[in-house]
């Protein structure tokens, strides 16, 4: 007989588990929702894997072309490679040719030229690239001087005068072209500040210690006045003068226009904006003492969003021979006769046995006159041919027998798929 509040081991289920409040009569079976809903609680932990996912990009099964190059197919693609390379660097090649143009040195013009009289240019001074050989006359040059400018050794003029044998067809583009400058140089090319260009009142911490890119050692002055536009780059900018007329002299019917509007890219206004700085806070730069004279005012800081020779010559050149916008015509043609341009002398290049030159040119549909491209394209499709030719006669007297293509790794897998 059991004793009173006990419970018989067998009126306890197998799967039910005792719990204390097993006493008042209640009972938790293993499979219950109660339990179910515990379990959930408490996920299990899986274990970490760095295997990667099962597909085809992972296990690097993506279907693929496996090109086998045999004689067959390798001898006429580098022909046919050869015969389409040769002419297009033979028409590329032609179409600088093509391009006429008229280069004249005037470094030494301040030395050589008479203030008297016109003398002529050295021949060694003059390159011209005209069609059919055209014959030109000798150029001549002298010295004149310019009273409107305030200092002596800038009035000094170069008057130089050249001949236009027969009609040259627009667009013309005068350019100036430096030698032995070298805008190449990794202090200078990194020294300017972004944020000046930008149009940004940047601190003097940011285009003195910004890492990289800053304006040392042309930050501030000696009074501690930030620079604008600070830099070695802007501070050497060229400033040389031209007219923009080519006027016709000695017989010559029609002088000749140009202009320096839109000789620098569109896209630059995104980059070159008007300055916030206050006129007060900002000095020019060393080199352009002359230019302002008295410092900056409240009329004259300088707008470089619409100053295109100065956008051309923050880009800066990656040899120490270049040539730089600074006149065009886009529709014109130049007619036969003889003209003249006159040259304001500013820049020095003496000193350090520079070089400078003023450049007339047209332009191709491929650009500018630049025979690059065309020895290129001659060359590697000549290359090709010449490895096509040795390959054919190299099979045709010692002809091997190719492989069988099935055995490759990657074929065999699709035959033996297509087998299942």
């Amino acid at each position: 007989m059991q004793a009173p509040g006990q419970i018989s081991s067998s009126s306890v289920h197998e799967n039910e588990l005792p719990f204390e409040d097993g006493a008042n009569g209640v009972h938790y079976d293993s499979g219950s929702d109660a339990e179910s809903d515990f379990d959930d609680e408490v996920p299990e932990k899986k274990e970490k894997s760095k295997r990667p996912p099962e597909n085809s990009f992972s296990q690097q099964k993506l279907k693929a072309v496996n090109p086998v190059f045999t004689a067959r197919s390798v001898i006429p693609i580098l022909l046919l490679l050869g015969v389409f390379l040769v002419p297009l660097g033979a028409a590329m090649w032609l179409a600088s040719n093509r391009i006429e143009d008229i280069q004249i040195e005037y470094t030494d013009c301040e030395n050589l030229a008479s203030r008297d009289h016109w003398s002529p240019i050295p021949q060694e001074y003059l390159r011209y690239h005209l069609k059919d050989n055209a014959t030109v006359g000798s150029a001549q040059w002298m010295l004149a001087t310019d009273d409107t400018q305030l200092f002596d050794d800038e009035r000094n003029v170069c008057r130089i005068q050249f001949e236009i044998p027969h009609r040259i067809k627009g667009p013309l583009y005068l350019f100036y072209r430096l030698r032995n400058f070298h805008q190449n140089h990794r202090r200078y090319v990194k020294s300017f500040s972004e944020q000046q260009l930008n149009g940004d009142a940047a601190s003097v911490g940011v285009i003195k210690d910004t890492v990289g890119l800053n304006c040392e050692p042309l930050s501030v002055d000696e009074n501690g006045k930030k620079i604008y536009p600070c830099g070695l780059i802007a501070n050497s900018l060229f400033n040389d003068t031209f007219l923009s007329t080519f006027e016709a002299v000695n017989g010559s019917s029609e002088s000749y226009t140009m202009t320096n509007e839109g000789i620098a890219w569109s896209t630059n206004k995104n980059r070159f904006k008007k300055t916030k700085y206050n006129y007060e806070d900002i000095v020019p730069p060393p080199n352009w003492a002359k230019m302002f004279p008295d410092g900056y005012n409240s009329t004259n800081v300088p707008d470089i969003l619409t100053w295109a020779e100065f956008q051309n010559w923050m880009f800066t050149s990656a040899f120490a021979d270049f040539h730089k916008l600074a006149l065009k015509n886009d529709k014109d043609a130049i007619a036969a006769g003889i003209y003249e341009i006159s040259i304001g002398l500013h820049f020095p290049v003496l000193p350090y046995d520079g070089h400078k030159y003023i450049f007339l040119s047209q332009r191709s549909a491929l650009g500018g006159k630049n025979y690059f491209l065309g020895y290129v394209w001659i060359a590697s499709g000549g290359v090709c041919i010449l490895l096509g030719v040795v390959l054919l006669v190299v099979n045709l007297l010692m002809p091997r027998r190719a492989g069988d293509v099935n055995l490759l790794s990657w074929n065999r897998e699709v035959i033996a798929r297509d087998e299942k």
